[in-house]
């Protein structure tokens, strides 16, 4: 694949997707959609692939949407902002939350917009000591959007996503993580080392129970304890049924490290 606004290799099981519009702040316009989707996709297809590592290029992770990429003025029609949510960020959650393979974020500089929402779709995120968090759009009369809502009253609870959805209020990686909006903060020349780090320890794990747990675990915010039991049920017995299961019994048994092939 050639791409203009993004990077994209795979490598040892981990597929590195890093958005690459620099001067833009990796801030999206069509075509670094169209891109991220298919880079996704290939990601999501490769069997070989075990992992995602989402990560930006430059001095920022992502500014959101890049507002020059619309045409908006009080003597213009107004943008179709729902199709854009539903033709572009939406489908770009989707595929994030629904990757069958675990899919890790190394904030590397500010994640503004959407930009932040799309690193909070991620399984597990780890963020440079310099990065920020805004949640910008009530600085331009929106609401936040890519999951903003959900993930920011669930991670932190309604009093601080109203806090930071109201007054667009930038926050550090550390204040982040003491919220439990991310994983870990990190000094900024230790956050490529430790992002891929922790890509490999998942690329070499058992792919589907990882998959699987991620279900669960977002299952739970909508279930009472009965559903979710049965819930861990049906998953238990999926993963129970898999090759990862049997070898990492195996493994135990002999006393070695297993050898997971993700199926």
């Amino acid at each position: 694949m050639t791409h203009t606004t993004i990077e994209y290799r795979s490598d040892g099981g981990v597929a590195t997707l890093a958005l690459n519009r620099p001067d833009r702040l990796n801030s999206f316009n069509a075509a670094m959609h169209a891109e991220v989707r298919e880079a996704l996709d290939a990601a999501r297809d490769d069997d070989a692939v075990r992992c995602v590592l989402l990560t930006g290029r430059g001095r920022g992770f992502c500014a959101g949407q890049d507002l020059s990429d619309r045409h908006v003025s009080a003597d213009a029609a107004a943008p179709d902002l729902e199709a854009s949510i539903r033709e572009n960020y939406n489908p770009l959650i989707r595929r994030l939350t629904e990757m069958p393979k675990p899919v890790v974020c190394a904030v590397n500089g500010v994640a503004a917009g959407a930009g932040a929402n799309i690193a909070l779709a991620c399984d597990i995120v780890i963020a440079a000591r310099s990065a920020s968090f805004i949640q910008a759009f009530c600085k331009i009369g929106l609401i936040p959007d890519s999951g903003g809502t959900w993930w920011l009253a669930r991670l932190a609870g309604r009093a601080r996503a109203m806090g930071l959805a109201l007054t667009g209020e930038r926050i550090d990686a550390a204040t982040a993580k003491a919220w439990g909006l991310i994983w870990d903060c990190v000094d900024d020349e230790e956050l490529a080392a430790r992002s891929t780090t922790l890509a490999r320890q998942l690329a070499d794990g058992p792919t589907m129970g990882l998959a699987l747990t991620r279900q669960a675990i977002d299952a739970a915010f909508a279930n009472d304890l009965p559903a979710q039991l049965d819930l861990e049920a049906s998953l238990q017995g999926r993963a129970g049924r898999s090759s990862d299961y049997r070898e990492g019994v195996a493994a135990f048994a002999e006393k070695r490290k297993p050898r997971f092939s993700g199926k």
